[in-house]
């Protein structure tokens, strides 16, 4: 068994390989680590890539995309580890950056999953959108981040450079430690991509551990690397998933009422595309209610699975106010001014 398996999911990316392989393989070097890339059906070269250039590298390789979701769950069946730390492909790692989050697993044996500061590649100065300084949800499933609320990325001036528990670590880079991972089954391969990471953090919780941000640890992130953030079928996914995590997860007393408001929200929200001319977005917000109808029976299936497996939520994790209300009604466009009530 390795201590520590630093897995790449890469579909396409062979630019981003070329970009920070190498220095993922400098600054991930020690006893008990080991690198793998599992290609995920690549056309463009990149399982070739990895095999010529870097025998050091495990290669697993897909016949085809099965997506982040399940593509991590086959990969990690495959990785003997006590921790999996999840790296994008279009990030950039630091010199002691993974050092800093194993050291953390190691000393608080109640942490299921912990991730670095992740910064923007491009502006290096703020923060990046998909995890900041950690990710957490308000009360009507929206995500939000230390560094980031809604589409406003703060400046990196220090402000969250402590340790701190969160609700949820990001997918683009996050050390989860192994017995945990299969304890709580992994992603749900429904996700496909986006937010799965969030529902599992939330079993995490609900199975009695703790999730956590290292902000010593930092790494730079492009973002959008294989989907672009404008894309529809993103705009499909994060509607799409959203309703899968809350009807998950939520317990009983509030699901019907935050379904209700939701609804409306999303609603909204697609009558703003339309306004904009973008239809593609506006169909996709109808794609992606139209699809979790279509599978409400198996989500409820899991629904009452996990009132089963885990125990409640913790208090105090998930923000009870309105993240929406409070940036645009409000204008409060950072965590800090939040006057955070969790």
């Amino acid at each position: 068994m390795h201590k520590t398996a630093v897995v790449i999911l890469n579909w396409n990316g062979i630019s981003y390989l070329k970009m920070f392989l190498e220095k993922v393989v400098k600054c991930s070097s020690g006893e008990g680590i080991i690198v793998c890339v599992a290609d995920n059906g690549s056309t463009d070269g990149s399982a070739e890539y990895v095999s010529e250039n870097f025998r050091e590298i495990r290669l697993i390789r897909f016949d085809k995309n099965h997506g982040f979701a399940e593509g991590y769950n086959l990969a990690l069946e495959q990785i003997d580890a006590q921790y999996y730390v999840l790296l994008n492909s279009d990030i950039e790692v630091t010199a002691g950056w993974l050092g800093k989050l194993t050291v953390f697993m190691d000393q608080n044996p109640d942490v299921a999953s912990c991730q670095p500061k992740v910064l923007s590649f491009h502006d290096r100065d703020y923060f990046e959108y998909a995890g900041a300084a950690g990710g957490f949800i308000d009360w009507l499933g929206y995500p939000l981040c230390r560094g980031r609320i809604i589409t406003s990325v703060e400046k990196d001036s220090g402000q969250y450079d402590t340790p701190a528990d969160v609700f949820w670590t990001t997918g683009a880079c996050m050390a989860v430690r192994a017995e945990a991972w299969k304890k709580c089954g992994g992603f749900d391969p429904d996700f496909f991509a986006h937010m799965e990471e969030i529902d599992l953090c939330w079993r995490f919780h609900r199975a009695g551990y703790r999730v956590s941000c290292i902000p010593g640890s930092v790494v730079y992130h492009i973002g959008g690397g294989t989907l672009p953030y404008k894309s529809p079928f993103k705009t499909f996914l994060n509607f799409r998933n959203s309703l899968f995590l809350l009807h998950k997860n939520l317990p009983d007393e509030s699901l019907k009422r935050v379904f209700l408001i939701r609804r409306f929200l999303d609603g909204v929200a697609a009558v703003f595309f339309l306004i904009k001319g973008q239809f593609r977005s506006f169909a996709a917000v109808l794609k992606a209610h139209h699809s979790f109808y279509r599978q409400m029976k198996n989500t409820k299936s899991k629904r009452e699975n996990l009132k089963k497996l885990y125990g409640s939520l913790q208090t105090g994790l998930i923000l009870n106010k309105s993240v929406v209300f409070e940036f645009y009604i409000k204008r409060n466009r950072t965590f800090s001014s939040l006057k955070t009530n969790f």
